[in-house]
């Protein structure tokens, strides 16, 4: 049978190892019995191990060679397959309003596009497993005061306590990446409210670390005089919190940050 071939523009990485992706596969089952949603299915390497499933399953591709090869291959998953762009649908949709599991070998283009979808629909989504870049996974996974935290580290364990699985070499795939890749798994933890302004969060955490190697008293001035351009803040960064650079901040001290500056530019 005719294969598909990876496109470039799409960020496609078939994987072809067949024990691999019925690993990535499983770790959907930290959660049983959730409906389970794969983005990029490809040729359904992955796809084929997670029908298995005593389930419900949805895929979701852009690619309409590749739908094609899935109707014809497994034409089981006919009313299943959904050619659509994953960053533009409305998840709310996708299950009529249930949560599910988001899983996928995700197009390395796009993956950072994926997560904050994620956590934009976070209340949909308990668990999100699959396969990234190795670099995102290590950002996604990093602790305070090392060098890959950063804006997705602190993003996503707001919302996600996350966990790397397995390290996955470009052997595996056709054509084979550059770099290595990784399989993670976030799963929703207990934070209903992150007691701020959500929104005035990710602008804090975004901007500090706009320059990461400078302080946060630097990088965060541009915020304060776009939110307050007629305000005086000197003697609010005058404070040795503002000595530190973003990676030493936690999540908590970021949320604190964030009531702080909240609380000065309403003065």
């Amino acid at each position: 049978m005719r294969t598909v071939k990876p496109k470039k523009f799409l960020g496609q990485h078939f994987l072809k190892d067949l024990t691999i992706a019925k690993q990535i596969a499983d770790t959907v089952d930290a959660i049983p019995a959730l409906p389970v949603l794969e983005v990029g299915p490809g040729m359904g390497v992955m796809t084929q191990f997670l029908m298995q499933k005593p389930r419900p399953l949805k895929v979701v591709e852009l690619d309409f060679e590749s739908v094609d090869y899935l109707r014809r291959t497994w034409p089981q998953l006919e009313d299943d397959i959904i050619e659509d762009d994953f960053l533009k649908m409305h998840l709310d949709r996708t299950f009529e309003g249930h949560p599910f599991i988001l899983t996928g070998n995700y197009p390395y283009n796009i993956s950072s596009q994926i997560f904050f979808k994620m956590l934009d629909n976070r209340n949909l989504i308990p668990c999100c497993t699959g396969m990234i870049q190795k670099e995102v996974a290590d950002r996604i996974c990093a602790r305070p005061c090392t060098k890959a935290y950063g804006i997705l580290s602190v993003l996503i364990q707001a919302w996600y306590t996350p966990e790397y699985l397995f390290t996955v070499e470009p052997s595996v795939f056709n054509p084979p990446p550059k770099v290595r890749s990784a399989v993670i798994r976030l799963m929703r933890n207990d934070t209903q409210q992150l007691n701020c302004d959500s929104d005035l969060f990710k602008k804090v955490v975004k901007t500090t670390f706009n320059q990461r190697r400078k302080t946060l008293r630097n990088n965060i001035r541009p915020l304060l005089s776009e939110l307050a351009p007629t305000a005086d803040h000197a003697s609010f960064l005058a404070d040795p919190l503002f000595n530190l650079r973003p990676e030493q901040l936690s999540v908590e001290q970021f949320v604190d940050l964030t009531n702080r500056v909240a609380d000065h530019i309403s003065r």
